[in-house]
């Protein structure tokens, strides 16, 4: 494993990589309130068949993170840098894995490059009005009406508390490291600013659902070859809405774990044995 960092546009982008650079390239997507040290695990399992890169976004991880009020934190600018880390590593054709908010991410490098996406891994990457749990029913109303106060009550969704339960809930006690998520609560504190960014990100987030009906006409006009895996315990984003994608793409093999959001970090040598049984050398 190497852990790399590189100037993008100006930004100083970190990213973890393994595996030969002559295999096909595996580019995992965290979401947007986590890190590639999410893939901590992961990426040793698949380095014999891929050669592996996780990026942290800007304003995550160990990357560069501007001031709220200096840089614009939305989905599609988020994108822009993931793209042109990309073209600094001559990158062109891919697998992906998304995960949680890596959806608008990576589906936004789909819409961009369709030709360029060699296979998707999505788990709990919801692009499905089905997919979306009873949470974000309120935040629709937010979104319809985004009062100074609503803002501040939505950044306990990234309290210490908030992110331990959505790290263990809908899983089996005792099966979750407790790693992940001490990690995330450090990067959350280190940083006046964090709560600032992820609120912004929060409020963009209605955009990446106007945009679900593009990301389903990439996935019928083009029909990646995809694997889900999906802790189907997850309130965040259900499992209504793994069932979906077979929906716009047969090219799609449904895995329904017994876990939460984050089922990889309960399930990662299951998710690593579907990845390389479809697609490893």
């Amino acid at each position: 494993m190497q852990y790399k960092t590189i100037d993008v546009e100006g930004l100083s982008t970190f990213y973890r990589e393994c595996g030969s650079k002559d295999k096909p390239v595996m580019l995992l997507l965290h979401g947007t309130a986590t890190s590639s040290y999410m893939f901590r695990n992961l990426m040793p399992l698949l380095a014999n068949d891929f050669h592996v890169i996780a990026p942290d976004y800007i304003g995550c991880g160990n990357s560069a993170a501007p001031q709220h009020s200096k840089f614009q934190y939305t989905y599609e600018h988020l994108t822009d840098y993931v793209d042109a880390l990309l073209e600094e590593l001559r990158v062109e054709k891919f697998y992906m894995y998304v995960f949680d908010d890596g959806a608008p991410i990576g589906f936004g490098l789909a819409r961009r490059h369709p030709y360029n996406i060699l296979g998707i891994v999505s788990q709990n990457a919801n692009i499905y009005d089905e997919g979306l749990g009873p949470e974000w029913n309120d935040r629709k109303q937010y979104w319809k009406k985004p009062t100074k106060e609503l803002r501040e009550k939505y950044k306990a969704i990234f309290s210490p508390d908030s992110i331990k339960s959505q790290y263990l809930t809908g899983e089996k006690a005792g099966s979750v490291s407790p790693d992940g998520y001490a990690m995330d609560i450090y990067n959350s504190q280190k940083d006046p600013d964090y709560l600032e960014r992820q609120s912004d990100l929060l409020v963009d987030y209605q955009n990446n659902i106007k945009n679900y009906p593009e990301y389903q006409n990439f996935l019928r006009k083009h029909h990646p070859d995809m694997i889900v895996a999906w802790g189907r315990n997850d309130p965040r984003y259900i499992y209504p809405g793994a069932l979906a994608y077979q929906r716009d793409d047969s090219d799609v093999d449904i895995h329904l774990l017994n876990g939460g959001h984050f089922v990889l970090e309960s399930h990662c040598d299951e998710i690593a044995t579907l990845i390389c049984s479809k697609w490893g050398k």
